[in-house]
């Protein structure tokens, strides 16, 4: 798969993207524990990565998930990632939204460029009703992303995701499929 826009291009990982994708994990690996489950000593590992890719492909091919890398058009440097995951293609025709970006382009607005194209391809490709996120309440940056793109605050969902140990709230957002007809 792979959905070009303005200025990103969203497409799934390869294994010979790997040295791109260590780099982006490590030098952002503080940034991304402040939000992020706990992980485990493998994860940013070579192996480990190789794992994941091969993983997120075998999920797209499941229809169950679908994570792409972001890559900037003009240099093709890989500068975050977005994913779609818990997919319901089926009786509900939803699914959670994720991302995250590496932190010497936040503010740029590719992300929200990236979440646009993402959404606009599970409502129009996947035909997908329903997508929702997550994201933790001082987290202002995502929220607003999010919000951006057309999502709107449903609530809070307490205590939801253990990060750094300890379990934190989350403001649940979600976005209807515009282009369905009832």
């Amino acid at each position: 798969m792979k959905i070009s826009g303005a200025r990103v291009t969203l497409r799934f990982l390869e294994e010979t993207d790997l040295p791109a994708v260590m780099k982006f994990q490590l030098q952002n690996k503080e940034l991304f524990a402040k939000y992020s489950p706990r992980r485990d000593a493998d994860y940013y590992t070579e192996a480990g990565q190789i794992e994941r890719i091969r993983k997120n492909r075998a999920d797209a091919e499941a229809e169950i998930g679908c994570s792409c890398g972001i890559f900037l058009n003009e240099t093709q440097e890989l500068v975050g990632s977005v994913g779609l995951s818990h997919m319901d293609m089926h009786m509900m025709q939803t699914c959670m939204i994720g991302y995250n970006m590496d932190q010497n382009y936040h503010g740029h607005g590719y992300m929200t460029e990236a979440v646009q194209l993402l959404i606009d391809h599970a409502f129009r490709e996947l035909k997908l009703h329903r997508i929702t996120a997550e994201a933790m309440p001082h987290n202002l940056g995502s929220i607003r992303v999010l919000e951006k793109a057309g999502f709107q605050r449903e609530g809070i969902a307490r205590k939801n995701v253990k990060i750094n140990g300890k379990f934190e709230d989350h403001v649940v957002l979600a976005i209807l499929n515009p282009y369905e007809t009832e």
